[in-house]
């Protein structure tokens, strides 16, 4: 393995080097709460008694807090250091938790975490008892996660090291998990082989591990997952998160695998391995597995339609869906399933069909106005149509208190506007 270079050797860049004193912990503790619209009043206050750059980077960094609350939580975000890439590209903290009870199911006890950011993942895999070895290329996003390691406690199981993840040497660790920048200087990039570093080097990184796992953007297509990967797409809360290529799943567990209480997926090994296909959806978790089965049939709609979960979509598990249902497809090209009977699934949400109209705004405003509603809840799959723009032509004022979902979409091919509310 690489040599160690205690990190007390590098110092810790500017803003952060001020933030981890005492004086900046204490300015911390102080705008904790500070609504931005005060922000200007409050800085000048401040810098009456402290250093401008400190000023600014502890109001910066309560800015950034504030945001991690919906990744991190308020008693995490309050407490761990961030930089704006850093909030932006983390992981949220359920899906890391979720990712390292399966890591530690499988017998993981050591993890290479490449591209760890500012130690999202490293914090979940610490936190489940895993040693981690968190490797980033940046001074300050490294010297970011070694801050936020020691902010909560869990220095002595991560190892933070600045270094270019390509000539890190991964021998005797069980597992690499790998997060390859997916942004740019012109934003997102979609081109796996564009990423920093390319899917392709992470691939051969993950090959030479007994276990990995290699977290790519949901819309990877199909055609690019290794056929000695199993592919796994997680939503948490009904939106879709990432996609996760594992190598090494399908072997032998080192230790016992966890019940569901540890955050681990809890299905039998067997599920797993080169090939299999899942989506994955938390809470909970409750996972589908592919089965490998055709296209559902088209008919037409009956008095249920399901909205598959994203996750289920990207995984192209439809059709796993539909036989859970005894549904079928209202059109081949649209992952709606519609059934004569209600049957409650976690895997996609249902509604009651009440309307079926050709697509005519109207049609539609006139039923809206005849049934009193008020809110419109509008959404497409098929459609060129913009929701915003239906909602303001179909109902530009509340007729009552009632409310309707339209689904613009279309049915054997021709575009329809279906009408009813979700199944409570």
């Amino acid at each position: 393995m690489n040599d160690r270079t205690p990190h007390q050797a590098r110092p810790v860049p500017q803003p952060l080097a001020l933030l981890l004193g005492p004086e900046g912990s204490a300015l911390l503790d102080e705008v904790r709460d500070t609504d931005p619209a005060r922000e200007l009043a409050v800085a000048t206050r401040l810098r009456r008694e402290h250093p401008a750059e400190l000023v600014s980077a502890a109001l910066g960094q309560a800015r950034l807090r504030q945001r991690a609350v919906a990744k991190f939580g308020a008693a995490d975000a309050g407490r761990m250091f961030f930089t704006p890439n850093g909030v932006e590209q983390s992981t949220r903290a359920s899906v890391a938790v979720y990712r390292a009870g399966r890591l530690k199911g499988l017998g993981v006890t050591s993890v290479a975490d490449l591209c760890c950011g500012i130690g999202g993942d490293a914090i979940a895999l610490a936190r489940a008892g895993i040693r981690v070895l968190a490797v980033d290329r940046d001074p300050l996003t490294a010297a970011t996660a070694r801050a936020n390691a020691e902010a909560l406690g869990l220095a002595a199981l991560i190892e933070v090291r600045e270094a270019d993840v390509t000539e890190v040497d991964t021998t005797g660790y069980d597992a690499v998990f790998v997060d390859p920048a997916r942004r740019g200087g012109r934003g997102r990039v979609f081109d796996p082989e564009a990423y920093s570093p390319p899917l392709s080097w992470a691939i051969t990184a993950a090959r030479g591990a007994p276990r990995a796992a290699l977290k790519v953007a949901p819309g990877i297509p199909h055609e690019a997952v290794p056929g000695d990967a199993e592919a796994e797409w997680i939503s948490d809360g009904g939106d879709v998160k990432e996609a996760v290529l594992w190598f090494g799943t399908g072997l032998p567990a080192a230790s016992p695998r966890p019940g569901p209480a540890s955050g681990a997926e809890p299905g039998p090994a067997s599920d797993a391995g080169p090939g299999a296909v899942r989506a994955t959806l938390l809470p909970g978790p409750r996972t589908l597995l592919s089965r490998g089965l055709p296209d559902p049939a088209v008919r037409p709609p009956g008095r249920y339609l399901y909205e598959p979960d994203g996750a289920v979509i990207r995984a192209h598990l439809v059709a796993e869906v539909a036989e859970r249902l005894d549904g079928g497809l209202i059109d081949p090209t649209i992952a709606y399933v519609t059934a004569d009977e209600h049957r409650p699934t976690p895997y996609a949400t249902a509604y009651e069909i009440t309307d079926r109209l050709p697509f005519n705004v109207k049609k539609l405003k006139a039923l809206l106005r005849e049934r009193r509603v008020g809110t419109l809840t509008v959404k497409k799959r098929g459609s060129a149509v913009e929701p915003e723009e239906l909602r303001r032509k179909a109902l530009p004022k509340p007729h009552g208190t009632a409310s309707v979902t339209v689904f613009l979409t279309r049915v054997a091919g021709a575009p329809t506007m279906l009408l009813g509310h979700p199944v409570r």
